[in-house]
């Protein structure tokens, strides 16, 4: 990936954007992404289910992040295509003054993103590669956006997974950590290694998209070093403040996804 404002725009292949925007019910997706998702849904044909629980986890994140703990500065890292409840929709209903920056490397995920919010004054689209921490933090939109002596909520939403382990994921996370102050907070969602169907969608996921790494409890947790977690913890996504009650037992979709949200102290 790169992170050149000309990437080139190949429909032949899958994106990941493009890829979750189908699963999701999409658009803005094409023959390549389909075919993905099909060889998703063969071996897990709650896939889609997937998808949909963690956008669902991302607004209630936002919710807590902007009313609970009163942050006004969001850098959504692999922000992905716009769809309903985005970041800075979700943050601007409770905290009218948010800022947010979103972060992506999919043409067709910026040229998106960029339309929504053309008009909104706080927010921006920055085309980067989320795993060059120092590019991005240094990008003269982020500079501009976000404040960084004042509090920051850093969003690694559903993107960590799509790391692989030699690109460090856990020292990504450590330098925008570092970029930001005391009272800032990291907010995650991953992959679980929860049993075997989570281990054959992982293999599909490697053999048709080239990423999608389903890592355990321990190493998700592990992102989360030097942080303090807030209740209920690293938890399967529908268990984290849920909006309602939460059927038990949790569904295949609903185990394949944990997440949450921490303080920098």
């Amino acid at each position: 990936m790169s992170g050149s404002e000309s990437a080139e725009f190949d429909t032949s292949k899958p994106s990941i954007a493009r890829v979750y925007d189908a699963l999701l019910g999409g658009k803005d997706n094409f023959p390549a992404d389909h075919a993905v998702v099909e060889h998703l849904a063969e071996t897990v044909p709650e896939v889609a289910e997937v998808a949909k629980v963690n956008r669902a986890m991302l607004g209630r994140g936002v919710r807590y992040l902007a009313g609970v703990a009163g942050i006004k500065q969001f850098l959504d890292l692999g922000a992905g295509l716009p769809t309903m409840e985005n970041t800075h929709q979700v943050a601007g209903a409770l905290q009218p003054e948010a800022r947010v920056v979103y972060v992506d490397i999919d043409p067709i995920a910026l040229a998106h993103g960029r339309t929504l919010v053309a008009d909104e004054e706080r927010t921006t689209v920055v085309a980067a590669d989320m795993r060059a921490p120092a590019a991005v933090l240094a990008d003269p939109d982020v500079q501009q956006t976000i404040d960084f002596a004042e509090p920051v909520a850093v969003l690694l939403v559903g993107i960590l997974h799509h790391l692989h382990d030699d690109e460090d994921p856990a020292g990504i996370v450590d330098q925008y950590i570092a970029a930001v102050p005391a009272g800032s907070y990291v907010f995650i969602t991953h992959f679980c290694d929860s049993g075997p169907e989570a281990r054959e969608l992982e293999k599909s996921f490697l053999q048709f998209l080239g990423t999608g790494r389903f890592r355990t409890e321990e190493e998700i947790l592990g992102l989360f070093r030097g942080l303090d977690l807030v209740e209920p913890g690293l938890v399967y996504l529908p268990e984290w403040h849920p909006d309602g009650e939460v059927s038990s037992p949790l569904s295949i979709g609903q185990r394949l996804m944990v997440g949450g949200i921490a303080r920098k102290v």
